[in-house]
């Protein structure tokens, strides 16, 4: 970076408006003024660029279970509610069901069964085969009614927790009528692992790729960043968001990670390709197009066409050549006296 020396600009030779493209002064400016002059060079850098996309923090399907009843019934009643905490084997709902009434019905029948059969068999009345069969029916309508949970009686069977979690959805409360199309009446997820799910726009595709480290942010812990690696991008656009998903599974230990929370995914993508690149500072913008100040005495105005700024350089397609000087301080006065304001 090259400082000049300082005080007053005076300008001999006016511009004309035809000259903003490539315009040159021979100008007598005072070495005081050149003092306040501070120029930097153009140089080719390494093509980075940052991109910030928006996304969701989802519960890992491989970490929820679903419950979804199997018959139709009245919920009797609800043991927790939604965000529980809740354990494997802990009463989630009591259901009442006329046709769980039936099977218990059932089970009754094949259990007197079982027991006739089995006092026969004593007396030589019946066969082995007979007895064996009498019990796999019992056995049978035991495994039957086991899938809708623990057999209360009177038609009313408790549901159990399949898994220890949190209690991330919840539908329906006491009096509410279940069916067995209707929708889970809760889900428990493990949020020890979480997803994040980012949205990935086609502009952005070409710069995203499986396996590139993103750092996390969320207004929720302004402070923090959690860092992770993209493991999946999605083949299909979502409908609704116009996107496609990028994948990164995090682990979360503290559970600072809530499902639906909206958390922002920042990335960085180099290349193997350099871009001549200016500091920022440097770049006017000026009637909807950008312009540099050139030069260290010898000033002129060019116009430039940036491709991307990171960490405060502009890169910039056309322009400027590497090695050549740009002014990045008292620039807009030099812009302004060069086009005659």
């Amino acid at each position: 970076m090259k400082k000049l020396p300082f005080i007053a600009i005076l300008f001999l030779a006016a511009c004309g408006e035809s000259g903003q493209n490539n315009q040159h002064t021979e100008n007598v400016i005072s070495k005081d003024f050149l003092h306040e002059v501070v120029t930097a060079k153009a140089e080719l850098i390494q093509l980075q660029k940052e991109l910030t996309l928006t996304g969701k923090v989802t519960a890992d399907p491989n970490r929820t279970i679903c419950y979804s009843s199997l018959v139709s019934g009245v919920i009797v009643k609800s043991h927790f509610g939604l965000g529980d905490r809740v354990y494997r084997g802990q009463t989630m709902l009591d259901i009442r069901s006329s046709e769980l009434s039936a099977l218990q019905a059932e089970l009754t029948i094949a259990r007197r069964n079982l027991q006739s059969a089995e006092s026969m068999y004593r007396d030589k009345l019946i066969s082995e085969t007979e007895l064996i069969e009498a019990r796999s029916n019992v056995e049978k309508w035991e495994a039957d009614l086991s899938l809708y949970g623990e057999n209360m009686g009177n038609g009313i069977f408790s549901i159990k927790a399949q898994i220890s979690g949190y209690v991330i959805e919840k539908y329906g409360n006491a009096g509410s009528t279940v069916s067995a199309d209707s929708e889970p009446l809760f889900s428990i997820a493990d949020l020890s692992t979480v997803w994040v799910e980012a949205n990935i726009y086609a502009g952005n595709l070409q710069f995203v790729r499986e396996g590139q480290p993103v750092e996390i942010a969320s207004v929720a812990y302004p402070q923090e960043v959690f860092k992770g690696n993209i493991d999946f991008i999605s083949h299909v656009f979502d409908p609704q968001d116009k996107a496609l998903k990028a994948r990164i599974v995090m682990p979360n230990p503290q559970l600072k990670l809530k499902p639906q929370m909206t958390v922002s995914v920042k990335l960085r993508n180099e290349s193997n390709a350099e871009m001549v690149a200016v500091p920022s500072e440097a770049v006017i913008f000026d009637q909807n197009s950008y312009f540099v100040v050139t030069g260290s005495r010898d000033f002129a105005i060019r116009p430039i066409v940036p491709y991307d700024h990171h960490h405060g350089f502009t890169y910039i397609s056309e322009g400027v050549e590497s090695g050549e000087e740009v002014v990045i301080k008292n620039q807009l006065l030099i812009y302004n006296q060069l086009k005659g304001k």
